[in-house]
């Protein structure tokens, strides 16, 4: 009888305070317990105790909450729930959480979970050891190690934070994604569950077995593996690496866009390729790159400088092959004291691994004061000691030498020059050979011009000069007093004299191009700063049932919990940067300046 009068007396109680029935607007509704046996324990006078029956577990709803239950103790006067055992939390359709034991707090609307904690939504679950939600911000955060399943990869963190309203997870320290395919690591990312875009920000590489992926700042799509990747961005193929301002990525594909101060570099063959955009195909071994396109390849301690308006390079590392198309030119600077070799051409082929250099359709040569014209010109390298070995022109072959007096002039149906340590120091002018020479004593007076036809010609060169001169089966030659040699009979037929096109540095590559307009690089900002999850409440001021399991250390921010990189942080540190250095700048002005 007894029993039953308490019974009746908390039943009222459940129904006055439990229902929601409030006395004043301003009072909070009441947690509602829809089954479970209810029992009473002196142990815990405030506590209603719930458990689960034959009918099912413990069944709790709150404002658009559901709660499920083995066993549940309910503080009415508190609006208070601590659950054990098989937890399960659900709001709606969206987001659902199972742990082994849970609060929830009526009143502010805050729930907690520890033991085996998952929290899904729909397409993701997160585990970790406790979570916190937030109903009000519709936020949970962790801080002590999570995983995230997603449909295509794995995500794991030590602090993390899920944000229901946008499907928004933000990791931050030691994040990881790893996936059949490949591996992320990053400081900081941001991953939306509904799309499977991840935003990297802060050093983070992509590695998988045929390339590493390094940037700052940068997006991926982890279900369609494609990425956009910005600030000190690289990929890495093996044995070959593209930079650039921004680099585009498809792993599908196997393919990779660079655009803006781009280099490929070649760590095999010592090469590198600069311009403004390009494309690397890493299946095919291909990269093609154009806007002040460059290939700059080390050779015998020299360098050799290939532009064309499009270049192409194929074929494996130990057989590389480089194709320019369209106004074409080479350069070689050439080791200290030397003269510079360098060509122009409407295209230009190099193999790497057969020494050869093809300068196509209007060529000219100049290896130093020497310049050589033709149908084709081929330039061929030692492949062992990778210097210069021999010169070939084929057709309409035609070598001048300026002198101070005229040109010195060879022509012929082919040229074939020798090198040595790089100087051209002889050349055969073979079938139907012509020579006008400018023939000097020893003091550099001119003794004539001597003008022949033989059917080859033998030159020798002494610091690209011409020094001696064979004729092979002489046909018919002279040589003319300069009085006696009118201007028009100084010059053989198709002479031409391309001086002013001759390249004497790096920067003549580009000599009469016009600068190209640069695209402006669409960069990834950081994200907003969306503020702390717990509010910045003195201990003292946090108001926590006496019943939690937590205390409210436990609902402040710590000084080692990881913090975002965001736009307002940038921007403050870059306001403090600007100030010191400000500051740095007036010290030094204030300075005397003894040399005045």
């Amino acid at each position: 009888m007894k029993i039953n009068t308490v019974y009746s007396f908390y039943l009222f109680f459940l129904l006055y305070f439990g229902y929601g029935i409030n006395l004043s607007a301003q009072e909070k509704q009441k947690v509602d317990i829809q089954s479970g046996y209810l029992e009473l324990r002196p142990e815990f006078p405030d506590a209603a105790i719930y458990t689960k029956d034959e009918a099912g577990q413990v069944y709790i709803v709150h404002e658009g909450v559901e709660m499920w239950c083995d066993q549940a103790f309910v503080y009415l006067k508190s609006n208070f729930v601590k659950a054990y055992g098989a937890v399960r939390i659900s709001q709606g359709d969206t987001v659902s959480m199972n742990s082994k034991y849970a609060e929830y707090n009526g009143n502010t609307q805050f729930a907690f979970a520890s033991g085996d904690v998952v929290l899904t939504e729909p397409k993701t679950t997160l585990q970790t050891d406790t979570l916190y939600f937030d109903r009000i911000k519709q936020q949970a955060y962790y801080r002590t190690g999570g995983t995230v399943r997603d449909t295509a990869s794995v995500l794991t963190s030590r602090s993390g934070r899920y944000f229901a309203e946008t499907k928004k997870y933000q990791f931050l320290s030691n994040v990881k994604i790893v996936n059949p395919k490949y591996t992320v690591n990053s400081n900081q990312l941001d991953f939306y569950s509904e799309t499977g875009a991840a935003y990297l920000y802060g050093p983070s590489t992509i590695v998988s077995e045929t390339s590493t992926v390094y940037c700052e700042r940068g997006y991926y799509d982890t279900r369609g593996d494609t990425g956009y990747f910005v600030k000190n961005s690289k990929v890495d193929y093996e044995n070959r690496t593209l930079y650039g301002d921004s680099i585009y990525f498809d792993r599908n594909k196997s393919f990779a866009s660079a655009t803006n101060n781009i280099r490929v570099l070649d760590t095999i063959n010592k090469s590198v390729i600069r311009g403004h955009y390009a494309e690397v195909f890493r299946e095919k071994d291909s990269v093609f790159i154009t806007k002040r396109a460059v290939a700059i390849t080390v050779r015998d301690g020299d360098s050799i400088y290939v532009h064309a308006d499009t270049l192409r390079v194929t074929g494996k590392p130990d057989n590389r092959i480089l194709k320019g198309f369209y106004r074409a030119r080479l350069f070689k600077p050439g080791k200290l004291g030397d003269d510079p070799t360098s060509g122009k051409c409407d295209s230009i082929y190099v193999n790497e691994k057969r020494g050869i250099t093809k300068l196509l359709r209007n060529p000219v040569l100049w290896s130093g004061e020497n310049q050589m014209i033709g149908d084709t010109i081929h330039l061929l390298s030692d492949t062992l000691t990778d210097k210069l070995d021999t010169l070939k022109v084929f057709n309409n072959a035609f070598l001048v030498q300026k002198d101070s007096m005229g040109f010195n002039q060879v022509k012929g149906e082919r040229l074939i020059g020798l090198f040595t340590n790089n100087e051209l120091d002889t050349v055969n002018i073979n079938k139907n050979a012509q020579v006008i020479y400018y023939s000097r004593n020893d003091n550099e007076e001119l003794v004539g011009i001597n003008i022949t036809v033989s059917s080859s010609i033998q030159m020798y060169l002494e610091e690209q000069q011409i020094t001696g001169i064979r004729f092979i089966k002489k046909a018919d030659g002279k040589v003319y007093p300069p009085s006696m040699l009118p201007e028009n009979a100084r010059i053989l037929p198709g002479f031409q004299w391309r001086g002013e096109e001759r390249l004497y540095s790096v920067e003549d590559l580009f000599k009469g191009k016009p600068v190209p307009i640069l695209p402006k690089i669409t960069g990834i900002p950081l994200p907003k700063d969306e503020g702390e999850f717990f509010e910045d409440i003195p201990v003292d001021k946090i108001q926590l049932p006496e019943e939690s399991k937590l205390s409210p250390k436990d609902f402040q921010n710590r000084p080692d919990d990881p913090k975002p990189e965001t736009l307002e942080s940038e921007a403050k540190r870059d306001s403090i940067k600007k100030t010191l250095n400000d500051s740095i700048q007036k010290a030094n002005d204030s300075v005397p300046n003894n040399n005045q």
